[in-house]
């Protein structure tokens, strides 16, 4: 008779499958030994951490390349003679490009691994960066192929975080997914300070297009050397017969797509996503009108640089915190859901300090703790849907995205009506804080860590040998 085994906290029924002639199990890799296959792929720690600040580099240039139009915009919109609109048409272009390829990255990250389709990508945007003067200048309606390029740019960029979600499900252990995804997602307040201040002086001292050149070139340098040293010049290419027959463990039918979406945890996630990235959207958005409009004689640096360097070393202390907790023995649903009270809990405390009268010294001590505890999140929610559902982490992380990005806009567009009908910014920041609510509360109650992506009764089933 067949005996089982009890393990411990991480123990998962097909962790102790043996090599069968059971039919394989759809809703996961084709038989059970397939999972030691799976586990047997993460990277050593050496490794996950030169992939941590190999990516936490390409991050930080993803937001240098994204960030390059808007800070040459006005200076653009004069040469061209652009109107308001005509600019606001080029630089909205990129949000509906960006929320087109998010569930589309995700899914072929997981069937042919994310390191190809951000390497490939990376490539693609950073040329495209590179090239976006010479479109401007040798097109006769730059309106046009600076709209388009800023679409185009968008679909590349958008397939960034699926495929970084998708590779860290793929390639890290759950005890140390905190740490590289919090890392790596400092890259993107890095970035915006990089080109904030090295941008704007490029393009005082050397006009507009030395900064999609510097910002574009170095992206492309990026991907070859990622191609070259740790790929080892690997070929990334990627065929459709590589898509038809990817990773086994991302086959999932649209029936046990159906199922894993009426799961409640699920759902959490992405409910607590788009609650999280759509007040992000909106702080992003109307923080430096609030100042300028409160505080008209404050220097712009201050509150425009001030929140970003607090967020950076926050967003790192709490990868460290959640996988020290984690490996200390506590229940991986139980850290990332005190990860998501920090980022949406305690972040709406100062948020809601900001509707009375303050002075500009509490004003941005209070936004910088907003911003610096937002950025738990990715020790929360952002690795909770790799708990969820590794084997198609990079396709769910990719719904969420789209709708975060889709109510990002919403909400930004609505702050801005609630501004001009009541002329106060303490609605803002208490519809702020009630979104915020909303999306925290639904993770608690909701959220778990285990696998829902595996068939656990045909598992079961499978644990039992004569």
């Amino acid at each position: 008779m067949a005996v089982i085994q009890k393990y411990g906290k991480s123990y998962s029924p097909d962790l102790v499958c043996h090599k069968e002639n059971h039919p394989p199990d759809k809703i996961a890799a084709p038989g059970c030994h397939k999972k030691w296959t799976e586990h047997n792929t993460h990277w050593p720690r050496p490794v996950a951490r030169v992939w941590t600040v190999v990516l936490l580099l390409g991050t930080c240039l993803l937001y240098c390349a994204r960030v390059a139009m808007p800070i040459c915009s006005v200076t653009m919109a004069e040469k061209f003679g652009w109107t308001k609109r005509e600019s606001g048409m080029v630089l909205g272009s990129f949000f509906w490009g960006y929320c087109f390829t998010q569930v589309f990255g995700g899914y072929v990250s997981d069937r042919v691994g994310g390191e190809k389709v951000l390497l490939l990508s990376a490539a693609a945007w950073g040329s495209m960066t590179a090239f976006t003067p010479i479109l401007a200048r040798f097109c006769s309606q730059p309106i046009f192929s600076m709209t388009l390029a800023r679409f185009l740019m968008g679909l590349l960029q958008g397939v960034h975080y699926p495929s970084l979600a998708s590779l860290c499900s793929q390639k890290v252990v759950e005890s140390e997914r905190g740490f590289l995804m919090s890392t790596v997602g400092s890259g993107s307040y890095l970035g915006t300070l990089v080109i904030g201040g090295a941008g704007s002086l490029m393009l005082d001292l050397y006009g507009w297009e030395s900064v999609f050149y510097v910002s574009g070139l170095l992206s492309v340098l990026w991907a070859y050397c990622m191609w070259k040293y740790l790929l080892k010049g690997e070929g990334p290419i990627i065929t459709l017969e590589s898509l038809g027959s990817g990773g086994p463990q991302s086959k999932l039918s649209k029936r046990h797509w159906l199922r894993l979406f009426k799961q409640p945890a699920v759902c959490a996630v992405i409910v607590t996503h788009l609650c999280t990235a759509s007040t992000f959207f909106t702080l992003l958005s109307w923080l430096p009108t609030f100042f300028r409009d409160t505080f008209p004689e404050a220097k712009g640096w201050v509150f425009n640089v001030i929140p970003w360097l607090v967020a950076i070393p926050s967003s790192l202390f709490s990868g460290c915190l959640s996988d020290h907790l984690i490996s200390q023995g506590f229940d991986t649903a139980s850290v990332r859901k005190l990860m998501q009270f920090f980022s949406m809990g305690v972040s709406s405390v100062f948020t809601l300090l900001l509707c009375g009268n303050t002075t500009f010294p509490w004003a941005v001590t209070f936004v910088s703790a907003t911003m610096g505890l937002t950025t738990f999140s990715h020790s929360g929610v952002s690795v909770n849907v790799q708990d969820l559902a590794p084997s198609c982490a990079g396709a769910l992380f990719g719904v969420m995205n789209t709708c975060g990005a889709f109510s990002g806009v919403l909400l930004v567009y609505f702050s801005g009506y609630l501004i001009e009908a009541s002329g106060s910014w303490a609605s803002v920041f208490a519809l702020i804080t009630t979104v915020n609510l909303l999306g925290l509360c639904t993770f608690l109650a909701f959220a778990e860590a285990r696998r829902f992506d595996i068939d656990y009764t045909k598992v079961r089933h499978h644990n039992i040998h004569i």
